[in-house]
């Protein structure tokens, strides 16, 4: 990989987010002004992990610019603290915040979001990419506008996984919820998890909550493993069509063998019909679909609710842990936003950086 010290190209944005190891900023390119979201790491926080950020970067070279429906990454550098990553920037916001401020939302349109997610999907294996971290928060609309396309993001737990390999992945990981049964029993898994990770992402555009939503973490494995879940209350799913229910089944299947593939699914009739399906709005004479976002609308906002009180819940439980068994958690914890507000600190245009060319 070539490299050469040169100034940096972008200059330092507002602050966009944070993550577990990294933040996010808005970097702005100084000769065209376009703005681009930028991941910075903490390389002392990458001791011992560099092997993370080069497979992402190698999973990103694969795909960038590949697809439209998936985030690019357009540039990367470092300098004597930081690694950058520069992404395409998101402004249209996450997926679900989207569909409820829309004013309607109908069973096509959720058909319409997941045919063009599978088809980005297939793009990724088809690549040799596994994604293992497909979930509402990591689809975003590229602008506002109201056609704006919808881009998967995220490829910091993906791997490079080569057709006819024999090795397959076993470390968990993913998001509780979202996470396929071969992952909760560390039998090894592949591609097919991300097609379960699709089904749940269906069911949650059709309903506004999760099938595994339990009150406990094991509860909630308990349930993915047995694949135990359904189509209730009967309120939330009376509008939605049999066709719909039965391809979340279908990729809800537990045994990852007999799950379908991103082509394989895009050949369901849910989605390969040029024919709408729904349930006719009782209320309307003429017949025309019913509007989910009512109910949509109310689990999701019962769901935030919840989830709210739980992590208020995890934190005073976390607290009284960390009391009980010493501080060295606390101080891990506490080095780490310490390294990450280091890194916040950085005005990029004003340090020299070790450029990496993209075509490399």
């Amino acid at each position: 990989m070539q490299s050469r010290m040169a100034p940096c190209k972008y200059r330092t944005g507002r602050m966009l987010g944070s993550g577990t190891y990294a933040i996010v900023r808005e970097a702005i390119h100084i000769e065209t002004e376009e703005p681009y979201a930028c991941k910075i790491i903490n390389k002392q926080l990458l001791e011992g992990r560099e092997y993370l950020v080069r497979n992402e970067i190698a999973v990103l070279k694969r795909i960038s610019s590949g697809h439209p429906n998936i985030v690019a990454l357009r540039d990367y550098f470092e300098t004597p603290r930081n690694l950058y990553l520069c992404f395409d920037l998101c402004t249209g916001g996450e997926l679900f915040d989207r569909i409820c401020s829309k004013g309607s939302y109908y069973e096509a349109d959720a058909a319409g979001l997941v045919r063009t997610i599978f088809n980005a999907i297939q793009h990724i294996h088809n690549a040799g990419i596994v994604h293992r971290d497909l979930k509402p928060e990591n689809l975003l609309f590229c602008t506002p506008e109201e056609d704006a396309d919808i881009m998967i993001a995220d490829f910091g737990l993906s791997r490079i996984m080569e057709e006819g390999t024999l090795n397959k992945l076993t470390e968990i990981c993913g998001t509780p919820g979202y996470m396929a049964p071969e992952i909760c029993l560390e039998m090894g898994h592949g591609k097919p998890v991300d097609i379960w990770a699709m089904g749940v992402v269906t069911y949650f555009l059709l309903a506004g909550y999760t099938p595994f939503d339990r009150e406990t973490p094991q509860a909630e494995k308990e349930a993915i493993i047995k694949g135990e879940y359904r189509f209730e209350p009967e309120e939330y799913w009376a509008n939605v069509s049999d066709t719909a229910r039965d391809f979340v089944q279908v990729c809800l299947t537990a045994d990852p063998v007999h799950r379908p593939t991103a082509a394989q699914a895009l050949q369901h009739k849910w989605l390969a019909s040029t024919t709408p399906y729904f349930v006719p709005d009782p209320s309307s004479s003429s017949g025309g679909p019913t509007d989910l976002l009512p109910h949509v609308k109310k689990a999701f906002n019962a769901k935030l609710t919840w989830k709210k009180a739980g992590y208020g819940i995890r934190a005073l439980n976390r607290m009284a842990s960390l009391a009980g068994s010493g501080h060295r958690l606390g101080q891990e914890a506490a080095q780490v936003e310490q390294y990450k507000k280091e890194s916040a600190q950085e005005v990029m245009e004003e340090v020299p950086i070790m450029h990496y060319h993209q075509s490399d």
